[in-house]
């Protein structure tokens, strides 16, 4: 039996999520590389169909494995939201020739555009708005463009600290937004904090920035795992909830899950129905089946499908 299918059937029980957290976590999506995806055995046991499944490209990964990936998954019935990192694409010919990859043997209809996670281009472009001004997923149709988001800020692009480049990056998506057909949306690192997050949100509606954030959460995953990733990653203040965590030999061995995060997002969200959060996006740190098996176990399961798949 599907994690699935348990958690249509199972009896409720007195730590039932709360209305708030199945809300919260309604139409959350996840994020695989081809690497993690071949584990899977199947998908359809451990997601929702029509998850939104994000598919991200690390340098070095040849594009036939992003776009079987796609292929596989979508197939399955989920929407798939590959990767483009501006700076490992060679130029504009390379990304054309990957977006009709994607759409002619995957049905791909929607794309994540950020700078990469490289120092330096390895191509013409260097960021997300330079891809966007090519012109060439308008040229193709695609329905859905998210950009990257920083809650805690980003060394790479403000290296003095602050922001300014950030917000200044963020306007100009949004004016972006203003003049294409596409859905657009933020897709942020994750953080461990809620209140850094929640204030983050609230200036991007006082600066006029009007994009929908989904904002990323790593999901389940051991200490060590979880402070090596938001490490490379760049991960600012929040990271201060982890380094309390390993002060206390006892929960060393133990998981880190989210709970408290989402909780918190999840009330504040249910108590200000216009913050601009709209949905989770999860890093399966984890592992992809750990993550899928908490976001059932904590109010995802209110998305399965009728036919159980």
């Amino acid at each position: 039996m599907s994690i699935l299918q348990f958690m249509k059937q199972a009896p409720a029980s007195s730590d039932a999520p709360s209305a708030e957290m199945e809300a919260f976590l309604k139409d959350f999506s996840i994020e695989v590389m081809p690497r993690t995806a071949q584990k899977v055995e199947n998908f359809s046991d451990i997601l929702p169909e029509g998850t939104r499944v994000y598919i991200a490209h690390i340098d070095g990964t040849p594009i036939e494995d992003m776009v079987n990936t796609a292929k596989r998954l979508s197939a399955d019935g989920f929407n798939v939201m590959p990767h483009f990192p501006a700076r490992i694409i060679a130029d504009a010919a390379t990304l054309e020739d990957w977006i009709a990859r994607y759409q002619g043997e995957a049905n791909v209809e929607q794309a994540l555009l950020l700078a990469g996670g490289v120092d330096k281009p390895q191509g013409d472009f260097h960021s997300s708005m330079q891809l966007m001004e090519t012109g060439l997923f308008d040229k193709a149709g695609f329905k859905r463009l998210h950009v990257a988001g920083h809650p805690e800020g980003n060394k790479d692009i403000d290296p003095n600290g602050g922001d300014a480049m950030v917000m200044e990056a963020l306007r100009w998506k949004q004016a972006f937004s203003e003049r294409t057909d596409a859905k657009m949306a933020l897709a942020t690192q994750f953080c461990f904090e809620a209140e850094p997050v929640i204030e983050w949100v609230d200036r991007l509606t006082a600066e006029g920035i009007a994009l929908p954030v989904h904002i990323g959460i790593a999901g389940p995953a051991k200490l060590q795992t979880m402070i090596k990733f938001a490490i490379a990653c760049g991960v600012g203040p929040s990271l201060r909830v982890l380094q309390k965590r390993a002060k206390d030999v006892t929960k060393l061995v133990l998981p880190f899950e989210p709970t408290e995060i989402v909780q918190k997002l999840a009330a504040h969200k249910s108590a200000n129905p216009d913050f601009g959060i709209q949905s989770v996006h999860f890093f399966p740190l984890g592992g992809i089946k750990t993550n899928a098996t908490w976001v059932s176990n904590n109010g995802g399961a209110s998305a399965v499908p009728a036919n159980g798949t």
